[in-house]
């Protein structure tokens, strides 16, 4: 089988000719990889079958449209190594290696109408839609499978407006709560729209939605609030591809949801963090209807376990949750720097073996 013949067979529940494999590395680990290896693509290097492709907004906001949201303190900082995501989000650098401190731009404003007026990021021009279609194209003509990412409901809504602040909303402000979700399902389903027009295998959709023992949103107000949104993301998607595949991903015990993501159209469920799931469990139960993406735990197998930890656990995967097909075995997390480089080696030598 070529790369993206084998990731399909995996996610269609299929037996491909061995278990496919993804991993994404943060900054110093790549770094420390590339040295240590002597090669730069490292996805070409470990043999990696998928690759994933951003979404090309045609504008998102500028400082002058941002000026209002933020003090001029944070405009200073702004100027001294922050950087202002996709939705107007002002990330300053943090104390630890990648990791940002969010400032978030709606956390005064209170009204509908100042959500109506916010300068969310415009869609895909023709010209950028049809580079999108030229890149996947390409992946393609590489045997590589592709995967569109990524959309979320949740997230960016929070992000813009706080969490602690946005939660309330969903209680005590409804109406704020529902303009800030429906303005981000829009972008949402725009995206999902895109990707499936530009000829993407999956599409990469979800938002951290858990904890380790139990769920940040109750199942009752993630149906309310999240779960219709996200059915609208994958009706959107699917009426221009209806074989795209729909993956979600939520850190996490995650488990109260699966059958009504499910229901939505979810088919690929990510990461399936085994410090909070059993993956062998998760497949008997679930594994008729779904396929997984992940199972290796980022909080103990990776950093704390030997090579040979590490060896033991993807061959106890690939018998309990990849037999039959239903697996793309990867990180629970993007790899992080207290991961000893061995450990990560041995992970793709084995399930390459």
């Amino acid at each position: 089988m070529n790369p993206r013949e084998r990731v399909t067979a995996a996610l269609r529940r299929k037996q491909p000719d061995k278990t496919p494999k993804y991993a994404e590395f943060t900054p110093l680990v790549g770094k420390a990889l590339r040295e240590r290896t002597g090669v730069e693509d490292l996805p070409a290097y470990f043999q990696i079958e998928s690759r994933s492709v951003l979404y090309p907004f045609y504008r998102t906001a500028g400082k002058g449209e941002l000026k209002e949201y933020y003090s001029e303190e944070m405009f200073r900082q702004g100027n001294q190594g922050a950087s202002f995501d996709e939705w107007g989000v002002l990330h300053l650098p943090g104390s630890l290696y990648h990791f940002t401190k969010m400032v978030h731009p709606l956390e005064s404003v209170e009204s509908v109408e100042g959500v109506q007026t916010y300068p969310f990021p415009l869609p895909a021009s023709t010209s950028q839609k049809e580079d999108l279609k030229k890149m996947v194209d390409e992946l393609h003509r590489q045997e590589l499978f592709v995967m569109g990412f990524a959309v979320q409901i949740f997230e960016p809504a929070w992000y813009l407006r706080g969490m602690e602040n946005f939660l309330v909303d969903m209680i005590q402000n409804p109406r704020y709560a529902e303009a800030l979700l429906d303005a981000v399902t829009r972008v949402g389903c725009t995206m999902a729209r895109d990707f499936a027009d530009a000829g993407v295998d999956l599409l990469v959709t979800g938002d951290d939605v858990a904890m380790q023992q139990s769920m940040i949103l109750s199942p009752n107000v993630w149906r309310s609030w999240l779960k219709p949104r996200l059915a609208q993301v994958i009706r959107a998607a699917r009426a221009v591809n209806p074989e795209i595949f729909l993956y979600y991903h939520s850190d996490g015990k995650v488990d109260p949801i699966i059958p009504e993501l499910i229901e939505v159209g979810v088919e690929v469920l990510n990461p399936v963090q085994p410090e909070c799931l059993d993956p062998a469990k998760v497949k008997r139960k679930w594994g008729d209807v779904l396929s997984f993406w992940g199972t290796m735990g980022t909080q103990t197998t990776f950093p704390f376990g030997s090579p040979e930890e590490v060896r033991q656990t993807v061959r106890q995967r690939v018998e309990e949750v990849g037999k039959g097909g239903g697996l793309v075995l990867a990180p629970t997390h993007v790899i992080e720097p207290d991961v000893p480089l061995e450990n990560i080696i041995a992970f793709f030598e084995e399930v390459n073996s």
